[in-house]
């Protein structure tokens, strides 16, 4: 199998005027929702002036670049995104750090309301301060069937608490000058910063990295940049006194490195080039990279306990006895490299495998997993993913311009001209992906096998993504990165299995992660023909889902003490116990004064209750064809909690109905005295009863059959409008053909796989346009701006048109994100 090839590249148009020349250094941040923000300059000829901007794509639409001029006036040294993948830190050469975050939750809208600045002073290491989450992955429990065995939460105090242990936001920088300066993100919105001097002599910082500890304080490693010099480790502690924010630092044990004390190579790599810890909470282990013109040497270094030799006399004196040794902390090499290409960027893994010194030997079943390895970059344009503590070579990729084996033109290239080569590079956050930006600005996105390229059964592949899956879904990270290597074969039974490890789970568990799952399967049965119409099958239950919570929130129990369960459970529980399919029989057993609400309330609810009503009458026309599984809807037929769902809001909706009758849905019937409510109700409760246990789900009788047949001449049969198809890039990848785009140019959908088994569900040009969360015709050429979902293309407005309470409540739900949990995206006006 082959360990690592392009998924695509993404280069910027070239322009005699203007041109964007790759920023020295060049960095480049990856958030766990799948944003990537990258640097580079823009030279203006003219001006003879360098403009440093700051780009930000989502990597399903890497066209859709948005590019902001920094404000910075030096050069950008360092990028950080936030834990919850939603902010962004850059800092410069001048000391100034900028904090970005979405306006109007928008991931192609970006601006800067807040930072901080030591001025003249550039900053070598940015990070924000931690939050106290850490999940601990255990790959060796890959096979077990509680979330809870695979993924543990682990002990850690936050770098810093506000009262009642809520963790304080902020950032801690590093200064080329030997400060440390954190900045405070006030509940407030104010920012209280303070700076100190990491040690009593301040001297150069060329280099240097932070690092958390369980105990909540911070570790700064720092190197002057040469090999000969010690490396530094500090301990920071940061905390608020009277207001005011307090910085103490404490000197650690320092190492030097093993190519300096090796008489052999004492000279050979003069200079300190990367200096890594290996995960920002692990602050115990240490990556070091030197470097001469040509070639370069990786060490791994970690820190230990170990026990203090005493001499006899002392011995004999005081005996020790037990664990009263006295102990020291020492930094010990855990492995080296042999000399190497000259590396030029390195990558380091997001994914927390809880691995200790002793695991450098892994199963062998885990051996290969993808977050086991941190990522290398070399100045000949390969790029090589080795173990993260042994560092043996476990993948390797190489650029087109270089094969491996032609030792000759290796060289020949490396004479004539400088190959071009990653100048800053990222893991995503299940080590699946590698993005890089190469010195030509040019972004590269390469697919990191989960078997690394090693040959392992089908079944330990799908283990893999399917851990990985499930990581995602208890994270709630995004997991684009991780259908770049679902091919359509494997999709049914990715979901299947899904949905086996998901029902393992307690009800608690999965009442949390009900909507995170269905998003998932939909996102998954996109990527197969032959589960296309599934998806928006998926879609459909995640508006159902919302809706039923949205309209029983709205239901207030008539005596405010009333210590019994909530009108909205009440409904539930009457519902299924009264079985009756009129539906006039079920309204007489609930509290009907429950039910009132103010007529406005309910007029603004028509669309939403229309949507309910067109989707009942849909599902039973479309019960006669029920033999084919390629229609939307099919799925629905036997699911017996969504019927369950439907029956309880017709019930809802029948006694508004009694209060306000212009909010119930209209149908265009062929008789007049026909009650389409009851109609439908009785043919839906008759359903519902084939499929309400799980266990025993019986086929539909042929009256019931027929009676649906019938309904065609009886009522008109609405068109539902699914889901605008996706034009994102991950179905154009499934080929494992290279896919070449363009920074601001959005490609054709040529070579689109599953675009003809898609055409029944899409709306022609021309076609009036719907806002998928209101439920609202756009017309043909929408006048309103419009937002649209960078995972599942659901389109709605950017502006509420709406003044009532009931519909603002409904539309706040989806103002950070979709149905589905993607990020939204401004939309061109001229959107079709």
């Amino acid at each position: 199998g082959v360990a690592m090839d392009l998924a695509y590249v993404c280069e910027w148009e070239k322009k005699p005027k203007s041109n964007h020349c790759p920023s020295i250094p060049l960095v480049c941040a990856w958030s766990c929702r799948n944003l990537i923000a990258f640097t580079t300059d823009l030279k203006n000829e003219e001006e003879k002036d360098l403009t440093h901007m700051v780009h930000i794509i989502d990597t399903e639409h890497p066209w859709d670049v948005y590019s902001v001029n920094s404000g910075h006036a030096e050069v950008i040294t360092c990028l950080e995104w936030d834990q919850s993948g939603s902010r962004l830190l850059s800092a410069d050469a001048d000391g100034h750090i900028k904090c970005w975050s979405m306006s109007d939750h928008l991931a192609n809208s970006w601006e800067s309301t807040v930072g901080s600045v030591v001025e003249g002073d550039p900053v070598v290491a940015l990070s924000w301060l931690h939050n106290g989450v850490k999940l601990a992955l255990h790959v060796e429990k890959s096979g077990a069937s509680n979330f809870g065995e695979k993924f543990s939460r682990v002990k850690f105090s936050p770098s810093l608490t506000l009262f009642g242990g809520k963790p304080m936001e902020g950032w801690i920088a590093v200064t080329i000058s030997g400060l440390v300066t954190v900045s405070l993100l006030k509940p407030n919105g104010q920012v209280l910063t303070s700076t100190e001097s990491l040690c009593r002599l301040r001297c150069r910082v060329a280099l240097a990295d932070v690092a958390f500890t369980g105990g909540g304080n911070i570790v700064v490693a720092t190197s002057d940049g040469s090999s000969t010099s010690p490396v530094q480790f500090y301990k920071v502690c940061v905390s608020v006194v009277n207001e005011k924010c307090k910085i103490d630092t404490e000197i650690l044990p320092s190492l030097f490195m093993r190519c300096t004390t090796d008489p052999s190579r004492k000279d050979k790599y003069p200079a300190i080039t990367h200096l890594k810890f290996l995960a920002r909470d692990m602050s115990e282990q240490v990556l070091l990279c030197a470097s001469n013109q040509n070639s370069s040497i990786v060490e791994c270094w970690s820190l230990r306990k170990e026990g203090l030799p005493v001499n006899n006399i002392f011995q004999q004196i005081s005996p020790v006895v037990g664990d009263k040794q006295p102990m020291i902390l020492k930094w010990r090499i855990l492995s080296a490299t042999n000399d190497l290409d000259r590396v030029s960027a390195v990558a380091l893994p997001k994914l927390p495998i809880s691995l200790t010194n002793t695991d450098l030997k892994v199963a062998s079943d885990t051996k290969f997993f993808p977050g086991l390895g941190l990522a290398l970059a070399f100045h000949d344009g390969s790029v090589h993913i080795v173990h993260r503590l042994s560092l043996q070579m476990m993948a390797v990729f190489y650029s087109s311009s270089q094969r491996p084996g032609d030792e000759q033109s290796i060289k020949r290239q490396r004479t004539a001209s400088p190959l071009v080569h990653f100048k800053a590079m990222q893991l995503s956050w299940t080590s699946l992906a590698l993005a890089g930006i190469d010195s030509h600005g040019k972004l590269s996105m390469l697919r990191i096998s989960p078997s690394m390229g090693h040959v392992l059964d089908m079944n330990m592949s799908l283990r893999h993504l399917l851990f990985l899956l499930e990581y995602c879904m208890v994270t709630g990270y995004d997991w684009w990165d991780i259908l770049l290597h679902v091919q359509p074969n494997m999709v049914q039974n990715l979901v299947e299995k899904l949905h086996e490890e998901y029902m393992r789970q307690n009800a608690a568990l999965q009442q949390v992660l009900s909507t995170r799952i269905v998003a998932m399967k939909a996102s998954l049965c996109k990527l197969s023909s032959s589960t296309i119409a599934r998806v928006c099958d998926y879609h459909a239950k995640l508006f159902l889902i919302a809706i039923s919570c949205t309209l029983k929130s709205l239901l207030r129990p008539h005596f405010l003490n009333n210590p019994d369960k909530s009108p909205g459970d009440r409904l539930t529980e009457v519902c299924s116990k009264i079985t009756d399919i009129d539906i006039d029989k079920v309204m007489v057993n609930l509290k009907t004064e429950e039910f009132v609400l103010e007529m406005t309330t309910l007029q603004s609810l028509q669309q939403l209750i229309q949507w309910v009503g067109d989707f009942v009458l849909y599902l039973l026309a479309s019960l006669p064809n029920q033999g084919s599984p390629v229609r939307p809807g099919h799925s629905f037929l036997r699911d017996g909690a969504s019927l369950g769902m439907f029956r309880e809001l017709m019930v809802v909706i029948r006694i508004w109905g009694l209060l306000k009758p212009s909010c119930l849905p209209v149908y265009t019937a062929t008789s007049d005295t026909q009650d389409s409510m009851s109609l439908l109700f009785r043919l839906l409760t008759k359903l519902w009863l084939c499929c309400r246990e799980e266990n025993h789900i019986t086929e539909p009788d042929d009256t019931l059959i027929d009676e649906c047949c019938l309904l065609p001449s009886q009522l008109l049969i609405p068109n539902i409008d699914w889901l605008p198809i996706n034009d994102g890039i991950i179905s154009k990848l499934q080929n494992k053909q290279l896919v070449r785009l363009q920074f601001g140019k959005a490609p054709g959908l040529v070579g689109h796989t599953v675009s003809s088994q898609f055409d029944a569900f899409i709306r022609a040009p021309g076609q009036p346009k719907i806002d998928h969360l209101r439920r609202l015709h756009l017309g043909a050429y929408p006048t309103e701006e419009c937002k649209s979902c960078t995972r599942c293309g659901c389109v709605t407005m950017l502006k509420s048109p709406n003044k009532v309470t009931a519909v603002k409540q409904w539309e706040q739900r989806w103002i950070k994100n979709c149905l589905c949990g993607g990020l939204w995206r401004r939309m061109p006006l001229s959107y079709s």
